[in-house]
Order: C-alpha cells, then structure tokens, then sequence
C-alpha cells in the first residue's frame, strides 16, 4: 500500500496532527533529542496508547532514547536485540502487532512487565537507507493495536527519519551524538544520563559498591533571560556546564536534563563528607565571575546530592532524594537577588 492509500485510513483529526507536529519541529528548529521526544509525545496521543518509545539500536542492545505516558520512567532501558520484539523489528526492519505479551514468545517477557505493557505496535526507523532503531507505542490492555495503527506509526517514523538525516548528515556516530547529548551545552542530556544511572546502580547492586547523584537546578535564570535575553541565558547555562566539567573527574557523567536543570552521576564516593566537599568545589568555581557582553552576571546554583545504599529499591528513589535535598537548598538562596551590572559601574 504506497504513502498516498495509507493516508485515506486516517481520520482528519489524526492528520492535522501529523501535521501539526511537523509545523511546530520546522517553528522550533528542535532538535534530535527535542524531536524524539515530541514525536514519542504525539504518537502517544493520536494513537490512544498509554505509552509511545523510541529506541535505538546501540551495539547487541536497543535503548529507551525517547519516552512518554507509563514507559516515561524508563528513560534509558536496555533490552537484548535477539530477545526482544524491538530487537526483531530493528532487524528485520519489518512492523509488528503484540496482542499480549504474556502469550508472545517474540517479547522480552521480563522488560514488558517492567514498563507494564500488555499490547504494543512497532515501526522501524530508518536512517540512510538503514533501520538505526523503532518507534513504539505500548498499551496496558491486550489487544489494543491494528494494521491502521501500523499506518500510523510509519508515518510518524518519517518525521524521525527527516530529523536524522537533518542531523546527522549520513553519519551514524553524529547521529547517535545528536540523541544522547545536549545541543546547547555539549554534556549529556536526560537520555543518556537515565541510561549511564540505570548501569551503574545494577553495578553498585551486584558490587555492593558505593555511587551518588547530584541534583542541580540553575537559580536566576528566567531573570536573566528577561533581562538580557535568551543569548545571554544560555550563556549562562554554557558557562555552568564548562566551569562544573573542570571539577568533575572524567568517569563521572554532567548532564543537562532540561530547561535549568543538571544533573551529576558520580561514579564512585565512599560517604557524605566527600559529596560535600565536590559540591562546595563546585560552587566555588561557580561563583567567579561571569561576564557577556558588557554585563557582570552572578552564577549561582542550587545543589542536592543522594548515595547510594543497598535500601535503595530504584533509581527513582535515588533521584527523588537528591531533588528533595535540591529544593532544600534552593529555599535557602531565596533571600539572594541577582544583581546584573555593567562593567563600566
């Protein structure tokens, strides 16, 4: 069936949503990671599932890059290509339905229980005449999934595929560049940093060895962009990501998790004393000057850190505790004002 049938199955409403997704990536000029996402968002949406991923197919293994709905929390998920429907579409670079995983000898029984899917529908994506990984949309229920919405998902996929090749210009490892790190600062963004996290927590498990996370949230930036734009904002968050990277040891994983907000993976540390010691490193390094243009900007963050111990049951708990202590530390800057000078006062 070519482009021009398929099109005839959908209703209106799910093509000027297509539609609309392509206007607002050409509008935002978002980019790989910010597409994925977007995509995995919409998909989700139109096609009523509970949950949409796209993965990529990184060595034996295929990685949640791009998440939404139930499967947001794994962020980073590795499954076994030869052990997985995922794997299989990516291999065979052919779609296909999942009724009810727990009677599909296809699926990866243990994964699909995890994310807490019954059903799904998976596309390939294609990248320079290669599949590079799959689109997938996943249901809580058996049974949800069809041929139209197969059709769907295809052309959703040729959204994704448009972005690759945008972004990668034919090169494989660009392209993976593109969908595991920040375009604005160069560190690692929420994918990868989810992903890096979820490897070294089943290591310290197995191990009983001893690794922590920094929460970091950059205060004053919306007062900044509304002073002196968003050039100046992101500079902000450029020279943040720069300043923190001198201090961090090269095993440890900065990444950027959206808007304002960074995060530290810290390989290895024995106990509280040494966190505290990285951070003040950190903030005193952050707190020297910092000019744009003809402007003194004041850096300052708010940090919360969170170890590892053999009571923690998941990476979520480990990052709800760093936040938490994040939010502590933020209250105690609430009585600071960010005072932008020229340099010339």
């Amino acid at each position: 069936m070519n482009d021009l049938n398929k099109t005839a199955l959908f209703d209106t409403d799910q093509l000027l949503e297509v539609i609309s997704i392509l206007t607002e990536i050409v509008q935002q000029g978002l980019d790989l990671e910010g597409v994925m996402f977007l995509v995995a968002e919409r998909t989700q949406m139109i096609t009523k599932a509970n949950g949409a991923v796209i993965e990529l197919a990184e060595d034996d293994e295929m990685v949640y890059r791009a998440t939404s709905g139930v499967a947001d929390k794994q962020i980073g998920l590795r499954v076994n290509i030869d052990s997985s429907l995922s794997g299989l579409t990516f291999k065979l670079g052919t779609p296909f339905i999942c009724y009810d995983s727990e009677n599909d000898d296809r699926v990866d029984l243990e994964a699909c229980k995890k994310v807490g899917l019954r059903s799904m529908a998976i596309v390939p994506l294609i990248h320079n005449n290669s599949p590079v990984g799959v689109l997938k949309v996943i249901a809580s229920e058996t049974n949800v999934f069809d041929q139209n919405t197969l059709n769907l998902l295809e052309l959703m996929s040729c959204v994704i595929a448009s972005s690759m090749f945008n972004a990668a210009k034919y090169e494989s490892d660009e392209l993976f560049y593109r969908a595991t790190y920040d375009t604005l600062t160069g560190v690692a963004n929420r994918s990868l940093f989810y992903d890096r996290l979820r490897q070294r927590f089943s290591q310290a498990q197995r191990l009983s060895d001893n690794f922590g996370v920094i929460s970091i949230d950059v205060d004053f930036l919306k007062c900044v962009n509304d002073t002196l734009g968003h050039r100046a904002g992101d500079s902000v968050l450029k020279e943040i990501s720069i300043r923190i990277q001198k201090v961090i040891r090269e095993i440890d994983t900065l990444a950027r998790l959206g808007g304002d907000e960074f995060a530290i993976l810290v390989y290895k540390i024995n106990n509280i004393d040494e966190a505290k010691n990285l951070m003040e490193r950190i903030e005193h390094t952050i707190q020297k000057p910092f000019i744009f243009r003809q402007f003194y900007i004041p850096l300052s963050i708010s940090m919360g850190f969170a170890q590892f111990t053999e009571n923690c049951s998941d990476i979520e708990e480990l990052i709800e505790i760093a936040d938490q202590n994040m939010y502590c530390n933020k209250l105690d800057h609430r009585c600071r004002k960010l005072q932008i000078t020229p340099i010339s006062s």
